[in-house]
């Protein structure tokens, strides 16, 4: 039997960002076999599936189970992710996409450079691969890896553990490497295109301290990390596709056109800031560039409930995130690499000194990256300038301690405007933000319509209103469940473990 290879145009895989997940479990009969496509063709098509789930489904159901969002007034859409409940389907376009589109297409064309000696192709693709195997780890918790197939030739791929998971995708990166030197030129793709490997290589170290920082809290990867740091060769820049030119269907920001588009037919509106991060974000220039100000200034709404009984709160109440066509898909932000190799010197090389300078480092780099997304919104030059220049003030409020605790929350403040699902990673890893106790109900009376924001302390969680009982009071969302169509049809899909089950690196 052929294999036949999931390609997508790039339009094509955008075009698929419509509030209805779905359920496919068949490769197109249109895609080409691998005899007829080329690696000009797949590579560009791994990196759009990726981007559109995980710049998309992935950073919307991140984002409620971190309450950075809550729901907006009035629809019900998103109302189950507000309450900490996931299901089989909902999370089955996210898993079906990254595995038969990213994952299928970045390994055919890594295969494809390795026959002809293409190291810098190689590379890239292995990145691309690396990541999305590690973002299905971080979401399900075990994935299919070592029996993964791009084709039909196996329909039953056995679930491999994430740490091993892990550990293939970091001698994954390490061959890659090793070689790039051979041949740096790389095909054609979205996010270095027409450049040699140079920025390919820094973030693929980045994607290696990410992974071994996760890692370690269970395999003892600290020599590993000690060469990388001392190597040095990480990025200088966000990491995040900018390839977005237009604001229409199949060409803006997924997210965007998830939610602030009217290509599918719908106008609905789900997304707004959650109460736990207004309280934090409340003085924080950011809070200009992660959100946009509805009339009656910023604020945040509750986990777990719509208002759509409320009569003091309508939607104009409520900030919205600042979404625009043209707004970047992040991959890995300075700030985070910062904010790992702060962890890096305060827990593993124990130098207390360039912990504080990249802790630091890293919260004027996500004031910087704030103040880029305002100005593509078309803020005032001063404005974009007072947010670049507000990490003194930021730090006011946690600064350097040596705990997890401060850097947990600055984290997650960090990458609320960017990168949700990396924000709910952390939280689980790092335990901060931690739950304080309060719930939905304590801060918004039902009886009196009232929200009273100010009895939530400024970095704390809380209980989302009718929380999932699997779930309970004061705990996080630990993992997704196994996709619909792989406990369908695959026999080697696991026995479905409680979403409140830790995967690997969180135990």
């Amino acid at each position: 039997m052929k294999k036949i290879l999931y390609i997508i145009s790039a339009l094509t895989v955008l075009s698929l960002t419509s509030c209805k997940d779905y359920l496919d479990i068949n490769h197109s009969p249109n895609s080409p076999d691998e005899s007829q496509a080329t690696a000009d063709m797949a590579f560009p098509a791994a990196e759009m599936a990726l981007s559109a789930r995980y710049g998309d489904v992935l950073r919307i159901i991140g984002g409620y189970l971190s309450e950075h969002y809550a729901h907006y007034f009035g629809t019900s859409n998103y109302v189950g992710y507000s309450q900490f409940r996931l299901t089989a389907n909902q999370v089955n376009g996210a898993y079906v996409d990254i595995n038969r589109a990213a994952i299928a297409n970045a390994t055919f064309c890594r295969d494809k450079a390795e026959e002809d000696e293409q190291w810098g192709t190689y590379l890239a693709a292995t990145v691309i691969r690396a990541f999305s195997f590690q973002t299905l780890v971080d979401a399900f918790g075990e994935t299919p890896y070592s029996e993964f197939g791009s084709g039909l030739e196996n329909l039953n791929p056995k679930y491999d553990d994430g740490v091993d998971v892990y550990a293939g995708l970091i001698s994954e990166l390490d061959y890659a490497l090793s070689k790039v030197d051979l041949n740096p030129s790389v095909v054609t793709n979205l996010l270095y295109p027409g450049e040699d490997a140079t920025n390919w290589i820094k973030f693929a170290n980045a994607l290696k301290l990410k992974l071994l920082m996760r890692e370690r809290a269970v395999v003892n990867v600290d020599e590993q990390l000690k060469a990388l740091v001392e190597e040095g060769n990480f990025p200088t820049e966000d990491v995040a596709w900018n390839c977005f030119t237009e604001n229409a269907s199949g060409k803006a920001n997924p997210f965007y056109q998830e939610e602030f588009a009217s290509y599918f037919g719908s106008t609905q509106t789900n997304v707004a800031m959650n109460v736990a991060l207004f309280r934090v974000l409340n003085g924080d220039l950011r809070i200009n560039a992660f959100f946009a100000q509805p009339s009656g200034g910023y604020w945040g709404s509750i986990s777990g409930f719509n208002m759509s009984t409320s009569n003091n709160y309508k939607a104009a109440a409520f900030s919205r995130p600042g979404m625009t066509y043209n707004s970047p898909v992040y991959l890995i932000s300075l700030s985070e690499v910062y904010f790992f190799l702060s962890e890096y010197y305060r827990k593993v090389a124990k130098d207390n000194a360039n912990a504080k300078a990249y802790y630091e480092a890293a919260i004027e780099a996500s004031c910087d990256t704030a103040g880029d997304l305002y100005g593509l919104r078309g803020g005032s030059a001063a404005n974009i300038a007072a947010i670049k220049g507000g990490a003194s003030r930021v730090l006011g409020n946690w600064p350097y301690d040596g705990t997890d605790k401060n850097l947990g929350i600055q984290k997650w403040v960090a990458l609320s405007g960017i990168n949700n699902f990396e924000a709910w990673c952390e939280m689980r890893r790092l335990g901060y933000p931690a739950f304080g106790g309060l719930s939905a109900e304590d801060i918004y009376s039902f009886s009196n319509d009232r929200l009273n924001a100010s009895v939530l302390t400024a970095g704390e969680l809380y209980t989302p209103y009718q929380v999932d009982a699997q779930i309970g009071a004061d705990a996080l969302v630990q993992r997704f469940p196994y996709a619909q169509s792989s406990q369908l049809y695959n026999q080697n899909c696991p026995s479905v473990v409680p979403n409140s089950t830790k995967v690997f690196w969180a135990k």
